[in-house]
C-alpha cells in the first residue's frame, strides 16, 4: 500500500487553484491528483461604511425590542442596561445605525444621551441625519427640539456642513430655519461661498419666496464682484452624511 504525502504550496500570486499532489494507495500503484480550490478566493471582500462592535449591535436590538415591548419605560431600561455604558465610538455607531433605519424617535433619544456626555463635540453631520429622519417620520415636535439645540451649540468654521444643512433644510420645506442657519453661518464665521448663495437663492425661489431672495442676491453680487453666473452651473450634490464617532 502506498504512502500518503500530501505537498504544500504558496497559492498563485493572482489566487487560483492549488496543486496539491496526494499519493493514495490504489491497486494500480497510480498516483492520484486532486485539487484543491484556493479559499482565499472565496472571502468576501472588505465592505465599507458603518462598523457595529458586538456591543453596538446588542444596544440597537435591546432598543428596538424595548420599544416594541413597552414603549418608554422598556426603552429606559435598554438605555441604561446597553446604552449607556458604551464608549463614544459605539454609542455614535448606534446612533448612525438607528438614524439608517429610520427609528427616528429611538435616534432622538440615543441623541439626548450623546449631547450629556463629557466628549460631546457637535457636529454638523449628525444635525443633518438628526433633521433627515425625523423630518422623513413626520416628527416636527421633536424636529423643533433639535432645531432649538443647533441654535445654541457653539461652532467651528464648517463652510461645507453648513451648505449640507441648509440643503436638507429646503428640501423639507423649512424656509425660515434655512435663514436662521444661513445668519448663525456667518455667525460663528463659516465663510459662505458660491454653493451657500446657489442654495438660497435657488431654494427661496422655488418656495417662492423672491422677496427673501432680493437681498441675498445683492449679498451675493457685493461678495462676488457682481459676477452671478455661478447660479446658473450645475448645482453640485451636498455631501452625504453618516454619523461618525470623534
Amino acid at each position: 500500500m502506498a504512502s500518503v504525502l500530501i505537498g504544500v504550496f504558496r497559492p498563485p500570486a493572482g489566487g487560483g487553484r492549488l496543486q496539491i499532489p496526494i499519493h493514495l494507495p490504489t491497486r494500480t500503484g497510480r498516483v492520484s491528483r486532486v485539487t484543491m480550490r484556493d479559499r482565499a478566493k472565496n472571502r468576501k471582500p472588505p465592505q465599507r461604511g458603518r462598523y457595529l462592535s458586538v456591543e453596538a449591535i446588542q444596544a440597537v436590538q435591546a432598543l428596538k425590542r424595548g420599544e416594541r415591548m413597552g414603549g418608554r419605560e422598556s426603552v429606559e431600561m435598554a438605555m441604561q442596561a446597553r446604552v449607556r455604558r458604551l464608549v463614544k465610538r459605539d454609542m455614535m455607531a448606534v446612533l448612525g445605525e438607528l438614524q439608517s433605519q429610520g427609528e427616528a424617535l429611538l435616534a432622538q433619544q440615543v441623541f439626548e444621551e450623546v449631547r450629556k456626555e463629557h466628549w460631546y463635540k457637535p457636529q454638523l453631520s449628525v444635525y443633518v441625519n438628526m433633521i433627515t429622519v425625523l423630518a422623513s417620520n413626520g416628527l416636527y415636535k421633536e424636529l423643533d427640539q433639535i432645531c432649538s439645540y443647533l441654535k445654541k451649540e457653539q461652532w467651528e468654521a464648517d463652510t461645507e456642513g453648513f451648505n449640507s444643512l441648509l440643503k436638507t433644510l429646503f428640501e423639507f420645506g423649512f424656509t425660515q430655519t434655512a435663514m436662521d442657519c444661513f445668519r448663525l453661518m456667518k455667525l460663528w464665521e463659516s465663510e459662505p461661498d458660491a454653493l451657500t448663495y446657489r442654495i438660497l437663492i435657488h431654494g427661496l425661489e422655488l418656495k417662492g419666496e423672491a422677496d427673501l431672495s432680493v437681498p441675498i442676491r445683492e449679498e451675493a453680487k457685493e461678495h462676488f464682484g457682481g459676477n452671478l453666473d455661478f447660479l446658473d452651473e450645475k448645482e453640485e450634490t451636498a455631501p452625504s452624511y453618516i454619523c461618525r464617532s470623534w
